[in-house]
């Protein structure tokens, strides 16, 4: 009897798991045709749609780690915690992914893929490396992107228009002596809709929700620098 009891235990927890497998594949096709739907796709998208929905953990990652690659390739003395940063991002989907955040990751293995894009994030990447010496301390990138977005939104706050004397003095006591013209080179890079996209997309995925892109405060920092900087 007990020996009875538990074979058809055994069995029904075997049922529970197939049935499991074959929910979390439901979910997927409805996402993906969810948003087949949605774009108007043809055939063919939607078959490379439906091929990069189910892409095991294993070839997301690669797929990650091979646009990094490419991104930073040959450049030694871009700043070591970016670079780890973007590597280790993860772009993988939950068990039970949402159909959001199968949309998120579509959309986000397309642009990883986009050759325009990786050719934009390949710039950005140079500008990195070219500001960021061996001497550099790792992580400098990250506290000088801070340091612009807390600067750029107390200015907002305070009503700074980008063009006004005032914003004048804000850049100076925000850059020192590093060269206007050389940063704002730098953040018309990379102060783009498409990398915040990006930054949106990594964060949908991982189910953390929108990130912060601080779109406006970096806008208002270019834009004073523009108004600021001879030429």
């Amino acid at each position: 009897m007990l020996a009875g009891e538990t074979t058809v235990a055994r069995i029904a927890d075997a049922h529970v798991v197939a049935l499991d497998a074959q929910i979390r594949s439901l979910k997927v096709t409805r996402a993906v045709l969810s948003t087949v739907a949605k774009r108007g796709s043809g055939t063919q998208e939607m078959t490379l749609l439906n091929r990069l929905a189910r892409l095991s953990a294993a070839e997301r990652r690669r797929i990650v780690e091979d646009f990094v690659d490419e991104v930073f390739h040959g450049l030694d003395t871009a700043d070591p915690v970016i670079r780890e940063r973007m590597r280790s991002t993860t772009a993988d989907l939950p068990e039970e992914p949402t159909p959001e955040q199968v949309d998120a990751w579509l959309e986000l293995a397309e642009m990883l893929a986009d050759p325009d894009f990786r050719a934009q994030m390949r710039t950005v990447a140079e500008f990195n490396a070219a500001d960021h010496g061996h001497g550099t301390p790792a992580g400098a990138s990250l506290w000088f992107s801070r340091r612009l977005v807390q600067w750029g939104a107390r200015a907002r706050e305070r009503g700074i228009a980008p063009g006004s004397p005032e914003a004048a003095e804000v850049l100076g006591e925000l850059l020192g002596d590093a060269d206007p013209a050389v940063v704002l080179s730098r953040l018309r890079s990379h102060a783009t809709d498409r990398v915040a996209r990006y930054r949106e997309l990594l964060a949908l995925v991982k189910g953390t929700g929108p990130e912060a892109t601080y779109q406006e405060e970096f806008a208002w920092v270019v834009a004073a620098l523009e108004a600021h900087t001879a030429g």
